[in-house]
């Protein structure tokens, strides 16, 4: 993974310990408040009926509707104060498992993008290269004179190539801790060489192994079958002798290792009698840069790309092969999702509270098994697609949202009030019509109310009323 994948700016982690530190100062204070605030309505109540305890019994009668009503306070208080714990907990997991998540999208999107345009084997044509007397002048003094002196100079020319046979075998190593993968390369190629210069006879052949390995095992070079030694370490220039209107040949090979990619670059060279066949003995491999390959045969698992040129080709950009990956699409899905989860959660928990009676720990239970359904869904949905993850989720959510009920007609009204308000409205974020299953899923909760409350045609049993 990479070290710059980061989780969204300013979004709260339990798993960063100061965070966790000022959440549960937060907490603290908070429900310290509530808890003055419950009481000191309780004393104030307490104080006007000791006030009042002597006068009249209507008074009485008002003091007792309020203590009546100070007791549905308190059993609905109760209520609330387990949905904020459910909930404001619930959006701190939600907030932490969205940075988490975004986090290894990052670093899954960074690591495929290395594959890519990261590392790799890049392998320069040879030059041919000779050297030339060249005159020119330039001024000096001499004894407060300007004069104007003629000499030569040695400059370097290099020679086109006459042709080009290259043979390249891939393999791939992809269990390489730290790296995406390797690639073991069997290297060979036969360079042609025509003299078409009338006075020189004199050259060096300059090959140099590739760029970005990290091991290099038997480089040889052989001229017309005779293998050519260096002469001083890591000079891979080679002199020799043709004649005018003479050709002759060199053989490079090599084994190499590095990646995770391997291309072949022109080094500016016009390229001629050009012949390259790479041969990717893993899948899937895709050709690079964008140089499409003359043909392409597959073999299994092998495949095996060819390019011809056979008049003269400028290829500007490097070209090769390297290993296909599947394109990240839908980044950033399950982290918006994550953070208005607690958003879904506080309306599913409204229209089972209009739906049919809830308990107290009945909605201990609802809440717990919601967010146990979230955490699932965040870390199935790296392995398979984040809509059959779903799926397969909610139909668990149902098979336990029907024990809600303690009739058949209050486990269907939970059901119902589930499939509204919590597996359409989450789908819905899962998939490209996020508008148009949002906007289902609202009208059917809407229409669910109407047809419970309004008109009668659903209704409870009075033991479960």
């Amino acid at each position: 993974m990479s070290s710059s994948a980061q989780g969204i700016p300013g979004l709260p982690d339990l798993t960063h310990p100061i965070e966790l530190v000022q959440f549960g100062t937060q907490a603290v204070k908070a429900s310290l408040l509530l808890v003055f605030l419950v009481v000191a309505l309780g004393v104030a109540i307490a104080l006007v009926s000791f006030s009042l305890r002597r006068n009249q019994p209507e008074q009485l009668i008002i003091i007792g509707e309020w203590v009546v009503r100070y007791s549905q306070l308190l059993r609905g208080l109760q209520h609330l104060t387990l949905v904020l714990i459910l909930l404001v907990p619930g959006f701190f997991l939600c907030s932490t498992l969205s940075n988490r998540y975004h986090y290894w999208e990052q670093a899954r999107v960074a690591q495929v993008a290395e594959s890519v345009a990261g590392e790799k084997l890049e392998q320069s044509a040879p030059q041919v290269r000779y050297s030339i007397q060249e005159p020119y002048s330039y001024n000096t003094q001499v004894n407060g004179k300007i004069v104007k002196v003629n000499d030569t100079r040695e400059i370097n020319r290099f020679l086109t190539l006459g042709g080009s046979q290259i043979q390249v075998k891939l393999d791939q190593s992809v269990d390489v801790p730290g790296r995406s993968s390797i690639y073991r390369v069997d290297y060979t190629a036969d360079y042609k060489i025509v003299n078409q210069l009338k006075d020189i006879n004199n050259f060096f052949f300059e090959t140099r192994p590739p760029n970005g390995y990290t091991l290099l095992a038997s480089y040889k070079v052989e001229r017309d079958g005779t293998r050519l030694q260096q002469t001083n370490p890591g000079d891979y220039g080679f002199p020799f002798q043709l004649q005018p209107g003479e050709q002759t040949t060199f053989r490079v090979t090599y084994q190499a290792q590095g990646g995770p990619r391997w291309v072949y670059s022109a080094a500016g060279q016009l390229l001629s009698n050009f012949s390259l066949t790479a041969i990717a003995n893993f899948a899937p491999a895709d050709f690079a840069s964008g140089v499409v390959p003359n043909k392409i045969k597959v073999d299994g698992r092998s495949t095996e790309f060819t390019w011809i040129f056979d008049d003269n080709v400028s290829v500007k950009n490097p070209f090769g092969v390297f290993t296909n990956t599947d394109p990240i699409r839908h980044t950033g899905v399950i982290p918006r999702l994550l953070l208005l989860a607690p958003t879904i959660f506080l309306w599913w928990i409204l229209l089972l509270y209009f739906s049919l009676p809830m308990s107290f720990r009945n909605i201990a239970i609802a809440g717990s098994i919601f967010f146990a359904c979230l955490l699932i869904l965040t870390y199935l949905a790296r392995v398979i697609n984040a809509q059959l993850a779903w799926t397969l989720i909610s139909i668990i959510l149902l098979i336990l949202t029907w024990g809600l009920g303690a009739s058949r007609s209050a486990s269907l009204a939970a059901i119902i009030a589930t499939i509204a308000g919590a597996v359409l409205p989450i789908f819905g974020l899962l998939v490209p019509l996020s508008g148009l299953i949002l906007s289902l899923a609202g009208f059917l909760s809407a229409v669910w109310l109407a047809v419970r409350h309004w008109y009668g045609w659903y209704s409870l049993p009075p033991k479960d009323q």
